[in-house]
């Protein structure tokens, strides 16, 4: 393990962390908030705390290998989330640490879920930077800070593949920080074009911002008690949309843009998705449209949540708590399946139950003829048998780790509709769930043990599983 050089990156992307929160400080200003104050005084921690860790000089040794990428990127997003709370309490907009930690736990992985009961009351500089922080984790902080900071093509791609989700990561071009530099300007550009068209909708610019932060990153922090349902039709419309694009490979994104057509309208993966939200879309729509004042009314929730809940955005036109239980069951079977890989969007991802499903259809194959030599195909391409033995692998262990996160939060002895919708909810990062963790509540009601686990179980889902479990093996830590 090449401890000095895990400390190094993780030192670097404190200071980043320092740098981006010079946008809510600003904002801070504008309003003339106290809570300024304490975003200067966070940064000012920040600084300290990066310039400790890189201790102001680069290590000889800049090999990393897998097991560094791994531990790089979950002490990062720890540390990430640790600082980012520290301006609420400061504030004593959020008086316990522990709920900061939640919420930020939330922001960097885009979970959306909050333990806010009076979202209003807030500042305009920290709600700017609690949504902020979605657009940050949406992509990926690491994946940012290659774009933005030079650094050598062959220690880069670990952390690339540790932060980014999907079973399958690679670059798009030979070097991974064109790739990094990519990926973010199409993020930025799809973020601004919405922004655009929400201003056209009559949205004020701050909330603009706010919504398309988190439709990016697809998080779902909203800055109203009711969401999005205090919004015009348009502005509806429009952020549904805009998650569902967000929620696409953002691969697909670059060949169209090297008019490399034909793989994008052949991609299985995309066409899987786009059918599982019109087929959700339409069960849900029939089945709520006697609580709504026509089918387009219907139409428009059903399309929204659907969006929201497949992309785990999170955000809420109406109280999907209050639909029939065929609704709210599609809606939880949405939060397993997520979004595409390779997307800001959580759950296990379109590609991943894809592979699992032809692993199966190959094995009933084998049974039936013995003889035959099965090859598994994604997106036109051979998937080798490690990848497909890891996707089991991955299935078993997250089902384990949600299991163990079910029976802590148990705990609190709350009914198992709440408990299961919230588990479901973070370790998918969607946000929202069903009961007392519904669309019109928080998670304000659970014990500091509970918000300490639910937040990992954020971190385990954005990271998938591994980067987080790695880095808390003692045996990870030993010196080669």
């Amino acid at each position: 393990m090449n401890r000095r050089m895990v400390f190094y990156v993780t030192g670097q992307i404190v200071l980043l962390e320092a740098i981006l929160m010079a946008l809510p400080a600003v904002v801070a200003l504008i309003y003339g908030e106290n809570c300024f104050w304490s975003i200067l005084a966070t940064i000012a921690v920040a600084v300290l705390l990066g310039l400790g860790l890189t201790l102001l000089r680069r290590p000889k040794n800049q090999t990393i290998y897998a097991k560094e990428g791994f531990v790089i990127v979950a002490l990062s997003w720890v540390l990430l989330a640790a600082v980012g709370a520290l301006p609420f309490w400061f504030s004593r907009e959020i008086p316990c640490y522990v709920d900061g930690f939640f919420e930020m736990a939330s922001g960097f992985t885009t979970t959306g879920a909050s333990i806010l009961t009076d979202v209003e009351s807030m500042s305009r500089g920290l709600l700017f930077w609690r949504s902020f922080t979605h657009w940050i984790g949406g992509m990926g902080v690491l994946v940012l800070m290659m774009a933005l900071l030079p650094s050598g093509s062959g220690r880069s791609i670990h952390m690339m593949r540790a932060e980014v989700p999907g079973p399958i990561v690679g670059k798009l071009v030979p070097r991974i920080r064109d790739t990094a530099k990519i990926l973010y300007l199409i993020y930025l550009v799809m973020t601004l074009i919405e922004v655009a068209c929400l201003l056209l909708a009559d949205m004020p610019l701050f909330d603009s911002l706010i919504h398309a932060f988190g439709t990016a990153g697809t998080g779902g922090f909203g800055i109203k008690a009711t969401s999005l349902g205090g919004y015009n039709t348009a502005c509806q419309w429009i952020i549904t949309v805009f998650m569902l694009l967000f929620g696409v490979n953002f691969n697909l994104y670059y060949l169209l843009l090297i008019r490399s057509f034909r793989p994008v309208f052949t991609s299985r993966e995309l066409w899987v998705y786009v059918a599982v939200a019109a087929v959700a879309t339409a069960l849900i729509t029939g089945n709520i449209l006697s609580m709504y004042d026509g089918f387009g009314e219907a139409l428009r929730h059903a399309a929204f949540q659907v969006s929201s809940i497949l992309t785990t955005t999170g955000y809420a036109t109406t109280d999907f708590d209050l639909w029939p239980t065929f609704s709210k069951t599609i809606l939880l079977l949405l939060m397993f399946i997520g979004g595409c890989a390779g997307s800001t969007a959580g759950g296990l991802k379109v590609s991943r139950l894809l592979l699992l499903g032809k692993t199966v259809t190959r094995d009933l194959r084998r049974l039936v003829h013995p003889r035959s030599v099965g090859t598994i195909k994604l997106e036109g391409k051979r998937v080798e048998d490690p990848v497909v033995r890891s996707a089991g692998a991955y299935l078993v262990l997250y089902f384990a780790l949600f299991a163990a996160t079910f029976l802590v939060i148990s705990l609190d002895a709350f009914d198992m509709e709440t408990n299961l919708s919230a588990v479901a909810a973070c370790i998918n990062n969607v946000g929202p769930g069903f009961a007392l963790v519904g669309p019109a509540a928080s998670y304000a009601a659970f014990s500091p043990l509970s918000k300490l686990v639910l937040s990992f179980a954020m971190l385990l889902g954005r990271l998938e599983l591994y980067p987080l479990l790695i880095a808390f093996l003692p045996r990870t830590w030993m010196k080669d």
